[in-house]
């Protein structure tokens, strides 16, 4: 006993260091992990960069609606300039997209910095911000999934994708959308996800409906597939799925009653609207099979491989993602009017398959990440600065009249815009009360003989343009057009005293009423 006590005994008052050795075990590793250790803060770092440079690299525009149905709503809400041609526009909608650059838009004029540089990229730079914030949580939705190389070529995909350059930061309601999904994607119950809070996915699933109703046609096998695995599905139903559908419909209800003035449910106008009424075939139509044999290709672009590729690998494990694509495509096909931003909200899930296909390469793995790279960098650099460029450059150059329209002489700016209705942003990107105008086409509500201004103004223009203004004092003191309409207006022209000041290149792929520049005519 003795003996024991004689080893036990510490010899004066000095303490020996002990050094422990360091556990390599994953289950004590995760406690140890800092977020500087597990990679977020350079994820975070780089997507935040990535996504603000493909912002500013993106300077041409898309389709209307990134203006229509955001800017030009939020900044007449704000400014009150011009008048309510875009109020039809809007009620597909609703305000709740808008409200949101509105309260954007009454910040800076609060605090006196409307300057219209600020008030055109201030809503892409926060979309792109919000885009970036969907990215850094893709990438660790694919980590707790997925190895880290999985997850690191998932995100190289993502990253590479040229459609998602070209739209992740317009203000578009589909890139919010899109936004959306991913973030709530992350806390979907995936089969192996860590991540998983119904109540979380559930709001941002409810979001992205108010944001546009149509994001429920992407989620419905989704929605169907977490009911079906969930165990208490009473609870589910009572505790989720109508508290959170109902807050929703609420929310969206009354901001939408209060800025119409009146009841409106905008989620059964889209319906009435696109259904009954059919006011997306107005917009054009194509074959029940475009997405199929066109849209999707496009969208996906060079990945299109590597996705078939990746589904034949990992079709078991993420079924429910194909699933949705599938489901996704078949639903939008069998609508009249289709459009490739439409699907673009599957993306995300697509990336997933790529992803999984890139690092199964193995051997050609880095041949293959170059292709891929060049190819889309080729597509994104060219769609985001060159092609259909022009209908922003020609609002800059109107904006330069607006110091004449600040003044009080007799030659105060009158500018028409002779081009398809919708061409161009509209006083968001002048920010004066100048006259605007242009060739408006709200949509046949069942009205028989129904032709719109735009078509009336195509059919026979010298006709138009003499009926409309018969007397000289009535002209405006500039036109914009499409090179495509001078020959046919030139006689208006030269009677008129209008000389061209400006050509602006818009398109090397002109169609139709859409021509390869714009010219503005002033008149002299």
């Amino acid at each position: 006993m003795e003996n024991i006590r004689s080893r036990l005994k510490l010899t004066g008052n000095k303490v020996e260091d002990v050094k422990l050795r360091k556990r390599k075990s994953q289950l004590y590793a995760k406690e140890d992990e800092s977020p500087l250790n597990n990679g977020v803060l350079r994820v975070v770092v780089f997507s935040v960069a990535f996504r603000l440079i493909n912002c500013f690299l993106v300077q041409t525009s898309f389709v209307p609606d990134e203006y229509w149905q955001s800017l030009e709503v939020s900044h007449h809400m704000v400014f009150n300039y011009g008048y309510l041609t875009w109020e039809w526009k809007a009620g597909l909608r609703g305000f709740f997209y808008p409200l949101f650059f509105a309260f954007i838009y009454k910040t800076l004029h609060f605090i006196n910095y409307d300057s219209v540089y600020l008030l055109i990229w201030l809503p892409r730079i926060i979309q792109a911000l919000l885009a970036a914030f969907a990215d850094v949580k893709f990438y660790f939705l694919i980590r707790t999934l997925e190895s880290r190389d999985v997850a690191k070529w998932t995100f190289f995909c993502h990253l590479c994708s040229w459609f998602s350059w070209y739209c992740c930061t317009r203000t578009l309601t589909n890139s919010m959308e899109t936004t959306i999904t991913s973030l709530a994607l992350f806390y979907f119950p995936l089969p192996g996800s860590k991540t998983h809070s119904s109540k979380k996915y559930l709001t941002l699933v409810a979001l992205a409906v108010i944001v546009r109703p149509t994001a429920l046609i992407v989620w419905s096998p989704l929605l169907m597939y977490h009911f079906w695995q969930e165990d208490n599905k009473l609870r589910l139903i009572t505790h989720n799925f109508i508290p959170i559908g109902a807050v929703a419909v609420v929310i969206s209800t009354v901001i939408d009653c209060i800025f119409y003035e009146k009841w409106t449910m905008v989620q059964f106008n889209f319906l009435r609207f696109n259904i009954f009424y059919g006011v997306a075939d107005f917009y054009g139509s194509h074959p029940w099979h475009w997405y199929f044999t066109q849209g999707f290709a496009v969208v996906i672009g060079p990945h299109l491989p590597l996705f078939l590729h990746g589904c034949t690998i990992a079709f078991k494990r993420y079924k429910i993602l194909l699933a949705a694509v599938v489901w996704t495509l078949v639903v939008y096909s069998l609508l009249p009017h289709k459009e490739f931003r439409f699907i673009y909200p599957v993306l995300p899930f697509c990336m997933v398959f790529c992803g999984i296909s890139l690092a199964n390469l193995k051997a050609w793995r880095r041949a293959a990440a170059f292709v891929l790279l060049a190819s889309n960098l080729v597509a994104a650099l060219y769609t985001g600065l060159i092609h259909q460029r022009g209908t922003l450059d020609v609002m800059s150059r109107l904006q330069t009249l607006c110091d004449v329209s600040s003044t009080s002489t007799p030659s105060r700016p009158d500018v028409l815009l002779l081009m398809p209705c919708h061409s161009t942003p509209f006083y968001s990107h002048v920010h004066c009360p100048m006259k605007l105008r242009f060739l408006e086409c709200p949509p046949d509500l069942g009205e028989e003989g129904y032709v719109d201004e735009a078509d009336m103004f195509y059919d026979n223009p010298l006709h138009w343009l003499r009926t409309s203004f018969p007397y000289k004092s009535s002209l405006p003191t500039h036109l914009v057009l499409f090179d495509v309409l001078e020959k046919e207006i030139s006689v208006f022209l030269q009677g008129n005293h209008f000389v061209r000041t400006a050509e602006i290149f818009h398109t090397h792929f002109p169609e139709g009423r859409v021509g390869g520049s714009i010219f503005i005519y002033e008149r002299h």
